[in-house]
């Protein structure tokens, strides 16, 4: 009665992967207000799941890392845009760095490496939290660039 729906190249749980990394990353930059929140966070690992696996499926392996290296250059250009000079100050490389991550967890799920995306993704979680808890306990963590300049 109902045709199987093909998701070809892409898998319902490579889907499912990118979406709960970019997620798990996404919740803990928009829970303090930090840009590429959790819609930008699930996008930007779906986006490039998708493009490495329409290379290495539909074309073939060599040609998935030239789609690599474009996402490398075009996620750059993406994370410049998040960096702000205000004030001699620089904000944003974080979220930067964030968008970089998440762009190589959507690499790892589309060559079907599952759970070191989900790792990868669980552990920019613990460093973005427990960066954060130790800079509240140590003061010396929160000079120069690191002293919140917020008004």
């Amino acid at each position: 009665m109902f045709e199987t729906i093909s998701l070809a190249p892409l898998s319902a749980t490579g889907l499912a992967v990118a979406f709960f990394c970019g997620f798990i990353v996404g919740l803990e930059r928009q829970w303090i207000g930090k840009p590429a929140g959790i819609r930008t966070s699930i996008l930007i690992c779906m986006a490039v799941y998708t493009f490495v696996s329409i290379a290495y499926v539909m074309v073939e392996e060599e040609y998935a890392v030239r789609i690599i290296g474009a996402v490398v250059t075009g996620v750059g250009f993406l994370g410049a845009g998040v960096i702000i000079g205000r004030d001699g100050l620089v904000a944003g490389v974080t979220s930067a760095a964030i968008i970089w991550i998440l762009a190589a967890t959507g690499c790892l799920i589309a060559f079907q490496y599952t759970t070191a995306a989900i790792t990868l993704a669980i552990i920019c979680v613990a460093v973005l939290i427990g960066i954060s808890f130790l800079e509240r306990f140590f003061r010396k963590l929160k000079r120069g660039v690191h002293k919140d300049h917020s008004p």
